[in-house]
């Protein structure tokens, strides 16, 4: 469904906006994605509504077929890059899952400050941000997805997340359709 509404108590979330994940090549072009992630950070900011700034620094336990990549990982790999801009005032979560919420305290700290909805931006579709919207949706928070602020390595697991996960986990929406309704809401 298309974005028609943001709560008054909306909260956006970056997903794994990092130095070690931003390098990775992407289908759509990194720059842009960041872009559009920094014009929703700043504008939650400047409304006085919640910016989450999440990473990831590890794997979930468990085996799996997919490789972890070569060795160690560069010092910096988790870093959030600069862009972001991160403010005092921001939530930081590190994940060690796909999602934000398993084992790192969001959905308490977002409760605690009355949020009802999430707006989500980040990388991979497919993954993080997907598996933080499936979450999110399950815990009862309203979930709109910010699809021009997102990318992943794969163009058909991004296509099917835009276009058959999306829309039964919520609302989605371009970065410009959310700033035209937040500023809308708080005007």
């Amino acid at each position: 469904m298309p974005i028609s509404t943001l709560d008054p108590t909306s909260a956006l979330v970056v997903i794994d906006l990092q130095k070690g994940i931003v390098a990775r090549p992407a289908v759509h072009p990194i720059d842009e994605i960041v872009r559009h992630a920094v014009s929703l950070a700043d504008a939650f900011r400047r409304h006085g509504l919640p910016v989450v700034l999440v990473n990831v620094a590890g794997f979930a336990p468990g085996r799996n077929e997919q490789p972890r990549g070569p060795g160690e990982l560069p010092a910096d790999w988790a870093e959030l890059i600069p862009a972001l801009g991160q403010q005092p005032t921001d939530l930081r979560v590190t994940k060690r899952t796909w999602g934000a919420f398993t084992g790192t305290g969001l959905e308490k700290s977002l409760r605690g400050l009355g949020v009802t909805q999430i707006v989500l931006a980040g990388v991979a579709t497919s993954i993080g941000v997907e598996s933080t919207a499936r979450q999110a949706s399950e815990l009862g928070f309203h979930v709109t997805l910010a699809v021009d602020a997102m990318t992943d390595t794969n163009a058909d697991a991004h296509a099917n997340s835009i276009t058959r996960i999306f829309p039964r986990l919520g609302e989605t929406g371009t970065t410009q359709d959310i700033l035209r309704l937040l500023d809308a809401h708080r005007n």
